[in-house]
């Protein structure tokens, strides 16, 4: 569905849009790949790595409706990665949060429907699901955004996917953990009790095409992915490393002991879409949604947190020698 299509990425520059953009030219032949973000060098070293004339990259903010609207003339899908995601930062800056995450929101779903763009993919996170912290929060708000939006028009659909903790990518623990392993310890974990989603950076976009291709319009995808817990992961990256002290720092402000992907309540319209997705209806779904999934079985469990189904100690390895870690 991407071939001689013309693609915009919103926060092209991250770990999961330099990701999309090496997976898309790679499996398939787009017109063009915009490049939209606010870093300049970020800008530069990605045009420096991929060296393709199908990318055209564009200096602009999520924040700002008139540089989203001109970014998106012509185009056929938009993703939409930008987002402020560090929980201890939106935590401390509210407001700057609020405006990437919701008034970004707001603009891509806008600068959509007035340029009658095709499809709209929307990135959210395990941490909308029964939020805690204001990071959760406002990706919860843009995902009511963006599946209300297809209120708005009928020429662009609009879906939302869910991930959980993407290895590799900026900021992940994983990397971190093996720094300080490599720095003579210790390691530092919020809590021995606390699990976490897990996936790797492909099985993420591969997610993002699974919504992008098979989607109509109002649906959220979720991955069926492992979990696990934080202490787990360090010492199966101390069996290979090396072992160092461990310290417990307790709960940063705004963290979950456990996070949730599919809730309690989103349970009731979950529906199992094969054996690696899941897909979560709207309770307003109309009859065109639902006429479109009545062959699928319910989802099975009350909820999908990441107690659902813990990793032990073979499965993480395998999972971080899957991620290039080990």
């Amino acid at each position: 569905m991407f071939n001689d299509k013309r693609i915009f990425i919103s926060g092209a520059t991250g770990s999961w849009g330099q990701t999309l953009v090496s997976m898309l030219l790679k499996n398939y032949d787009p017109k063009e790949i915009i490049c939209f973000s606010r870093g300049e060098l970020q800008q530069v070293l990605m045009q420096r790595r991929f060296q393709d004339s199908r990318l055209k990259f564009i200096i602009g903010d999520v924040r700002d409706y008139e540089s989203v609207r001109f970014a998106t003339k012509g185009v056929d899908v938009i993703f939409h990665l930008a987002a402020l995601k560090h929980v201890p930062i939106c935590e401390d800056h509210p407001q700057e949060a609020i405006k990437t995450n919701i008034t970004g929101t707001t603009n891509i779903v806008n600068a959509a429907v007035e340029n009658h763009v095709g499809k709209v993919i929307d990135v959210s996170t395990d941490k909308a699901v029964d939020p805690l912290n204001l990071y959760g929060m406002t990706k919860a708000v843009g995902e009511k955004l963006i599946i209300q939006a297809n209120q708005l028009t009928d020429k662009t659909r609009f879906v939302c996917i869910r991930g959980g903790n993407v290895m590799g990518s900026n900021g992940s623990v994983i990397p971190y953990f093996i720094e300080q392993i490599r720095a003579g310890g210790p390691i530092t974990i919020t809590d021995r009790a606390m699990t976490r989603f897990f996936l790797t950076l492909e099985e993420a976009i591969e997610l993002l095409f699974k919504a992008a291709e098979a989607s109509i319009g109002g649906e959220t995808f979720v991955m069926n992915m492992p979990a696990c817990r934080i202490i787990d992961v360090a010492e199966v990256l101390m069996q290979h490393y090396g072992r160092v002290e461990v310290v417990e720092m307790g709960a940063k402000p705004g963290e979950k002991l456990d996070e949730m992907l599919i809730s309690q309540h989103e349970a009731r319209q979950s529906l199992c879409y094969d054996d690696n997705y899941y897909v979560i209806l709207p309770t307003n779904a109309g009859m065109v949604l639902l006429d479109n999934y009545n062959t699928l079985q319910k989802f099975p469990h009350p909820e999908f947190s990441s107690r659902t189904r813990l990793m032990n100690h073979e499965e993480i390895k395998l999972m971080l020698k899957k991620g290039g870690f080990l």
